[in-house]
C-alpha cells in the first residue's frame, strides 16, 4: 500500500497521476480536515472534497475547485436573502455537504461519512480523514483571529500573518486507519501541499510523526515551492511570516526528521546539494502538473526514490 499525506488541489492533481501508475485500491490518502468549517449550517470539508471530486472525474479543472458544469442558483438566491456568498458552493456540490451534515447529525463519524460518499461516487482510493475530532486552522493577523478559509478566500490572503494555530489538536486522536496506513505502507508520500496549513495539521496530531519515523516504508516529500514561490495558495506567504526560509530546502527542513527522500523542481536544482546534506535522496524533476503526463511523471519519480 502507498499512503499519501494530502491537502487540497496540489495533492488531488498528484493523486490523479499516482492512480494511473499504481492500483487505486492500493492507495490510502490521509486528508487534512483542519480546513473544515460550517457555512450555511453545513459541514464543509474542502480538502476531502477536492480529492474526491478530482479522482472520480467530477472536478472543474478550469476553476481548480468545485464540480464541472455546476450551477449556483441556490447560492444566488441565498445572496438575495442577505447571506454571505464569498465561499462558492455550486448546486451539485451542495448535495455533498447536505449529505455529510445530515449523516454527522445522525451520529456518524466523519470517517464513516467519507466512506459512504466515496462508495456512492465509485471512488477506489481510500480517503482517511486525519481525525474524527474537530480541529480548526486559525490565522492570527494584526487585527483578528480568523478561520483559514476566511483568510484565504474571503480576505484573499491580504492580511499580514503573525502566527498559525490548530485549535483542538492537543486533544484530537488520529482517525480510524490513519496510524495503521502509515505503519503498513510500503511507501509514504507527502503531497505537494502547503506545509504549514495542509500538512502541518496532520503532523501536529499525536502519534503521526512517531509513526512516520518508525514506518517500514520510506517517506518521500514533494516541494510545493518553486524558485521561492508557491505553486498555488499562500504557502510562501505563511512560511515567510513564520520566519521560515521560502524554498524547497526550507520545506525539506520542516520534514527532515522523518524523510528518506525529497523531490524538488528542476528549476531548483541548485538546491539539490543543500537538501542532500540533510541526508536525503533527492530528485529534481518537473513538479508543475499541467497535464496527466506531468502528474504521472511526478508520481513515478516519487516511487523511484523509495525503491
Amino acid at each position: 500500500m502507498i499512503t499519501v499525506l494530502a491537502g487540497g488541489v496540489g495533492a488531488a492533481r498528484f493523486l490523479q497521476g499516482l492512480a494511473k501508475i499504481h492500483p487505486e485500491e492500493d492507495i490510502a490518502v490521509i486528508s487534512n480536515t483542519a480546513d473544515d468549517f460550517e457555512f450555511y449550517g453545513l459541514h464543509i470539508s474542502p480538502d476531502i472534497d477536492i480529492v474526491m471530486y478530482t479522482l472520480v472525474g467530477l472536478v472543474d479543472e478550469e476553476k481548480g475547485w468545485g464540480i464541472k458544469q455546476d450551477t449556483f442558483y441556490c447560492q444566488e438566491m441565498l445572496g438575495r436573502f442577505g447571506y454571505e456568498t464569498w465561499f462558492k458552493l455550486g448546486d451539485r456540490d451542495l448535495a455533498t455537504h447536505i449529505f455529510r451534515t445530515n449523516q454527522l447529525g445522525k451520529g456518524f463519524k466523519l470517517s464513516q461519512v467519507t466512506r459512504q460518499l466515496s462508495k456512492s461516487l465509485g471512488l477506489k482510493v481510500t480517503i482517511l480523514p486525519m481525525t474524527d475530532d474537530r480541529i480548526e486552522t486559525r490565522i492570527l493577523t494584526e487585527e483578528s483571529d480568523i478561520h483559514f478559509e476566511e483568510y484565504m478566500v474571503k480576505r484573499e490572503m491580504r492580511d499580514k500573518v503573525h502566527s498559525v494555530k490548530f485549535l483542538g489538536v492537543e486533544k484530537a486522536e488520529a482517525g480510524p486507519g490513519v496510524i495503521e496506513s502509515i505503519q503498513d505502507a510500503e511507501a509514504i508520500i507527502v503531497a505537494p501541499s502547503n506545509p504549514i496549513v495542509s500538512i502541518g495539521p496532520i503532523l501536529a496530531l499525536k502519534g503521526i510523526r512517531n509513526a512516520l519515523k518508525a514506518s517500514k516504508g520510506k517517506v518521500v516529500a514533494i516541494s510545493p515551492i518553486i524558485k521561492g514561490s508557491a505553486i498555488k495558495g499562500p504557502a510562501d506567504r505563511l512560511m515567510r511570516s513564520l520566519g521560515l526560509e521560502v524554498s524547497a530546502f526550507g520545506v525539506a527542513q520542516l520534514y527532515r526528521d522523518f524523510l528518506h527522500g525529497f523531490v524538488l523542481d528542476k528549476l531548483d536544482e541548485d538546491q539539490k546539494a543543500r537538501v542532500e546534506n540533510l541526508r536525503l535522496r533527492v530528485a529534481a524533476t518537473n513538479t508543475l502538473m499541467r497535464n496527466l503526463e506531468d502528474k504521472k511523471g511526478l508520481a513515478k519519480t516519487c516511487l523511484d526514490l523509495v525503491h
